[in-house]
């Protein structure tokens, strides 16, 4: 797989002290604000989209240890005559296109971050298919806790290269700050409103990571 995921990663004042307090503080504040906000979307995804409402799948965190991501239901159950499930494009509605796009659905991993799973700004969590894939260079995304939002999603979210995204999440991993994450979050504001990078150029979110070809 790479370098040991359990090696320490060097923490700065901000990391060891700061930040974890700020995600409790923030995530918090952000869901009582937004409960009502919450409540209608919740409402909303049973109604156009049936139950379950949550959309739960265990994703690789800190150290690559596993843990449940929250997340509102953005597609249908269709399946083919087989019983098998159709492709994403095809379970992927409109009504959940427009959640993802003004990234509603990620609305309840603020209480991943509350609980200490996720971090406000960070390497995006993938899925756990993808932990053998990565070179030495690329598992070092996991040497810091994931995020709501990264430095890779708003250098282009999904319409970047897998492997210029990775590139990007470790260079956040090297250069955690307090200025760097709130410049993060601002522009994180500006790239939802904009609606940018919500999807590569061949898929509705982003195609699979297969792995990088070493040149």
């Amino acid at each position: 797989m790479g370098r040991d995921l359990k090696k320490p990663h060097k923490k700065g004042i901000y990391e060891k002290y700061i930040k974890r307090l700020q995600d409790i503080v923030l995530s918090l504040i952000a869901m009582i604000i937004l409960s009502p906000v919450l409540l209608i979307v919740a409402i909303l995804v049973r109604i156009k989209l049936g139950s379950p409402v949550v959309f739960k799948q265990e994703r690789p965190g800190l150290n690559g240890e596993i843990f449940t991501l929250h997340k509102f239901r953005t597609m249908t159950d269709k399946k083919d005559e087989n019983g098998n499930l159709l492709s994403d494009e095809e379970r992927l509605t409109s009504f959940g296109k427009l959640l993802r796009s003004l990234s509603l659905d990620e609305l309840l991993e603020l209480w991943d971050i509350f609980v200490g799973k996720l971090t406000i700004v960070g390497p995006r969590p993938l899925l756990v298919s993808y932990l053998p894939l990565y070179n030495e260079h690329q598992i070092r995304r996991h040497e810091v806790r994931p995020g709501l939002t990264g430095y890779a999603q708003v250098h282009g979210r999904n319409s970047v290269t897998w492997e210029e995204k990775f590139d990007l999440d470790v260079y956040y991993v090297d250069h955690i700050s307090f200025l760097m994450d709130w410049k993060i979050i601002f522009q994180t504001v500006f790239t939802v409103l904009k609606r940018e990078g919500i999807s590569s150029e061949t898929a509705v979110t982003m195609e699979k990571f297969t792995g990088t070809v070493e040149k």
